[in-house]
């Protein structure tokens, strides 16, 4: 995805709502391809969702606008050993 790469400091919003989701801090390389994250910026704006499409996985959505965002997977780094892997087309990054 086009943010990836990016090292730049700031917040990842959900470009559907504008409602912050993660902290550059807490994005990571996976290795995935994709913009991953171990830690949203606080508990209350992902939502989470059973998805069965292709095995069971754990859907993330934004819990205001209720946009997919991506999966989570128990693979992350610690702490939270989560990796929230997000589409760079559901974010909009701002320094």
């Amino acid at each position: 995805g086009e943010l990836n790469d990016n090292k730049r400091k700031g917040i990842y919003r959900a470009k559907a709502c504008g409602v912050d989701l993660f902290h550059s801090d807490h994005k990571f390389d996976s290795g995935t391809g994709w913009p991953s994250f171990s830690e949203p910026v606080a508990d209350n704006v992902i939502q989470y969702e059973l998805d069965t499409t292709y095995g069971r996985r754990i859907e993330v959505l934004c819990n205001v606008c209720e946009a997919h965002l991506g999966h989570a997977f128990p693979d992350g780094p610690e702490p939270s050993g989560v990796r929230f892997c997000i589409n760079s087309e559901s974010l909009k990054f701002v320094e």
